[in-house]
């Protein structure tokens, strides 16, 4: 389960799970960058499983868990690696720094405190 899988870091991640022969939940905004994530996936040969999501708002991130738990149960890897710079001057508007926040510190909590326990309770290496 990666978080902010269209590009950079998280996938680079997911690129390199999916070698391992993990499935993979490639989780970013909508988009062509998690449309063309999600084929280069699959030509590496792994399961993937593409999620439109925003980090920012909690009830897409529990839509998120229900549809990992049906499709990918165990989750046995998390990584909350979404996050935004568009541009953050301290005298930016408020909504700039509002949608960084959400993104940055709130998605990755959200995200901790909502896939978290079923991680620790199923008792597998994770």
């Amino acid at each position: 389960m990666v978080t902010g899988a269209a590009s950079g870091i998280g996938l680079a991640t997911a690129r390199h799970l999916a070698h391992l022969g993990m499935k993979v939940c490639l989780a970013d905004l909508p988009g062509a960058n998690l449309d063309a994530s999600a084929e280069e996936m699959k030509s590496i040969g792994s399961a993937v499983f593409p999620v439109a999501t925003d980090v920012a708002d909690a009830a897409q991130l529990r839509d998120l868990a229900a549809r990992v738990a049906r499709e990918l149960d165990p989750v046995n890897v998390l990584m909350n690696n979404a996050g935004i710079q568009p541009g953050s001057g301290t005298f930016d508007s408020e909504g700039n720094w509002d949608r960084i926040l959400a993104v940055n510190m709130s998605g990755i909590i959200r995200g901790s405190q909502i896939f978290a326990p079923a991680i620790i309770a199923h008792g597998q290496p994770a």
